[in-house]
């Protein structure tokens, strides 16, 4: 039916709190509404998609004729991460949420840890990253110590100084923690954390790397891989699913490197499926509460909307989504649990149609299943309406 898809998940643009936003502490979240409320967005090329007419946005009149078909999803899984929100849109849904360590991690798997590394550590406990590297930073230079912690997220962050502890060492020790995570300690992501500098100037490096759990079989990426259709993955899409299924990779270093790797991808991938994650709005502005910095990014984002389209083929589909909420405006650095929208459209989508609210994130995937004549577990495709 569209011989290339190009989904893009925009990373922790929320629409909204879900009933039972008040059990994760996110009672009064609203990503995109609050922004709009409290700072103003102007976003015309999404206005015109539809993104007002998705629920009322303050500065967003609704579209008088969506070019987009437009809806919201809604996170079955319990949880709130990247993810759950990520399986979840390829047919995964969790039972449980993948556990959290406010207090730190418990002291014996520290110790097994240490022991493994063949070093002590500094932390151990719930942090802003760049925060934790202004504290510990000098003191993790000149012991050698690797800095540990997590957040608010189901995470086991390692931070070091790329010239006090080689990359490949760092990744060593990331990969140690992910073998030892197991059973009530998995948590959904070990991340590494590399940066550079001298105390107070210290700068985080692209050479992030996620060590996600695997995902269960059966998933999206696994089903199109078995019908032979290529996946090019942009941002952290192969670290969530740990390369499955995916053909080529784009690492990115901001989401205008995201965009541009979009475009390019475009040129050079005529069918399958263009996999995008734009992860500023959540890393860069919402887990820092900076509202003016998340309004520019969403800013950024619409203004390059009008070449993304020019880009569009005949035969493509384009799907603008999030996969949970980070509220920049509320007093928390944590995501927060939150419907997010859903903007369908190319040149043979039927504009204007109103998906609804739709019961899971799987939804989107179901639809991109179907369209390849495949099928994932959950989800109902919603290409019906939209062909």
């Amino acid at each position: 039916m569209f011989r290339r898809v190009i989904w893009i998940v925009l990373d922790s643009v929320g629409i909204g709190e879900m009933p039972d936003a008040a059990a994760y502490g996110d009672a009064g979240s609203d990503t995109l509404g609050n922004i709009a409320r409290l700072r103003g967005l102007k976003v015309p090329n999404l206005a015109r998609l539809g993104l007002g007419n998705i629920k009322p946005l303050a500065g967003i009149a609704p579209a008088s004729a969506p070019a987009a078909a437009y809806g919201r999803c809604t996170l079955a899984s319990p949880g709130k991460d990247t993810t759950t929100g990520h399986w979840e849109m390829v047919g995964i849904h969790l039972d449980r949420p993948f556990p959290l360590f406010p207090q730190g991690f418990p002291p014996e798997m520290m110790r097994e840890f240490e022991r493994r590394i063949g070093r002590c550590t500094l932390g151990n406990k719930a942090a802003s990253g760049t925060e934790i590297i202004k504290e510990l930073g000098e003191e993790h230079m000149r012991t050698g110590w690797p800095i540990v912690y997590t957040s608010a997220d189901s995470v086991f962050q390692v931070a070091a100084h790329e010239e006090v502890i080689p990359l490949d060492e760092l990744y060593r020790m990331c990969e140690t923690a992910r073998e030892m995570l197991r059973g009530p300690n998995e948590v959904g992501r070990v991340i590494a954390r590399p940066f550079v500098g001298k105390p107070g100037n210290f700068t985080r490096t692209p050479n992030r790397h996620d060590y996600a759990v695997p995902p269960p079989p059966g998933m999206l990426l696994d089903q199109l891989a078995g019908r032979g259709i290529d996946v090019h993955g942009i941002g952290k899409i192969s670290d969530v699913f740990l390369g499955r299924g995916i053909r080529e990779s784009d690492k990115t270093r901001s989401n205008a490197d995201g965009m541009d790797k979009t475009l390019n991808a475009m040129k050079t991938t005529d069918e399958g499926l263009i996999f995008v994650n734009l992860v500023d709005f959540d890393q860069q502005f919402g887990h820092r509460n900076d509202v003016e910095g998340y309004g520019a990014a969403l800013e950024q984002f619409d203004a390059w909307v009008p070449q993304f389209e020019a880009a569009l083929g005949e035969q493509d589909l384009a799907i603008f989504t999030a996969d949970h909420g980070c509220d920049p405006t509320t007093p928390s650095t944590d995501h927060s649990r939150e419907y997010v929208p859903l903007l369908v459209f190319g040149p043979k989508v039927r504009a204007g149609v109103n998906l609804g609210l739709r019961a899971t994130l799987s939804d989107i995937g179901q639809s991109v299943a179907a369209n390849f004549g495949t099928a994932i577990a959950k989800g109902t495709s919603f290409l019906p309406q939209i062909l």
